[in-house]
């Protein structure tokens, strides 16, 4: 298999395992990237868009539904009155450190075929082709 079919197939994998997680917790693959992302703190509607790859619009909406279940909250942004900040709910916290630990537990098992060496090349691998594109990091490697 070439890198071009191994890296699409490996997308559709990752993909499958944030929709079976949120499943688990009743999120859906977006709710749950936006709950990891606000996992260390607070963040601007502009830096949301860009980490999660999303339109305004789109962020929005996903936004509104995930204030209305009670997870995240918008705030006023300290250093700018007129921006806002959404942030994760006391509630929605919880529920991210369990996405975040049940998402991590079926990551971990998915190169459960290679040995040690060669699941640390991969990462140093993997790593390499994150750092060289500048993918945000929307999956923390640990809760903060």
């Amino acid at each position: 298999m070439g890198v071009v079919a191994a890296l699409v197939r490996t997308a559709f994998l990752v993909d499958g395992v944030y929709a079976e997680a949120g499943r688990v917790y009743g999120l859906t693959p977006q709710q749950g990237q936006l709950l990891c992302v606000l996992m260390p703190q607070p963040c601007g509607m502009g830096e949301l868009g860009e980490t999660l790859g999303l339109a305004k619009s789109s962020l929005t909406g996903l936004v509104d539904r995930t204030v209305r279940r009670g997870l995240v909250r918008r705030e006023a942004d300290p250093r700018d009155g007129r921006a806002v900040r959404v942030g994760l709910t006391d509630e929605g916290a919880v529920l991210a450190g369990k996405f975040h630990a049940e998402t991590c537990r079926r990551m971990e098992a998915l190169p459960s075929g290679l040995s040690g060496a060669e699941r640390d090349r991969l990462a140093v691998l993997l790593s390499r082709v994150v750092v060289d594109n500048a993918v945000p990091e929307v999956f923390g490697t640990s809760p903060a």
